[in-house]
């Protein structure tokens, strides 16, 4: 276990998991606008809400794309998989243990993890503030882009 892991495992994340899902679907629909298929999907047929969203600059959503996908990569290939089929391809739990070839329980106990590991990883390359829960009341999230 890593001294990331350590302090992870110290604060309760669970309190950013909105801002996490929220910078991933910021992620995902960035990707998109500057016409690059997500890499945590790979080339598969996808199904997930896409709505428009402007970046101030392309150069912008270039660097916020990289950068999210650098903390992606890090995490496992499951705990990947698992945030693509339920966050950025919004399948229920349910269908995402199904195409996965694991429980449903597995699902439920995983994900939080993987989120939690997700989140560790965006409060290191400063993508979240730590502060961005007290903050979010206003709707501000608090991240680079």
């Amino acid at each position: 276990m890593t001294t990331q892991a350590v302090s992870a495992s110290a604060r309760d994340l669970s309190a950013y998991h909105d801002r996490t899902i929220a910078l991933l679907l910021r992620y995902f629909r960035m990707s998109l606008e500057i016409g690059r298929m997500p890499s945590v999907l790979g080339r598969e047929v996808f199904r997930a809400r896409v709505t428009s969203y402007r970046v101030h600059t392309f150069e912008d959503a270039v660097i916020f794309v990289h950068d999210v996908e650098r903390c992606v990569e890090r995490l496992e290939p499951f705990s990947r998989q698992l945030i693509a089929r339920v966050i950025l391809q919004d399948y229920s739990y349910e269908e995402a243990a199904k195409l996965m070839g694991c429980g449903e329980r597995s699902v439920y106990r995983l994900l939080p993890i993987a989120l939690d590991q997700l989140t560790e990883l965006f409060f290191t390359s400063k993508l979240l503030s730590p502060s961005a829960c007290q903050e979010g009341k206003s709707g501000v999230i608090a991240a680079s882009a």
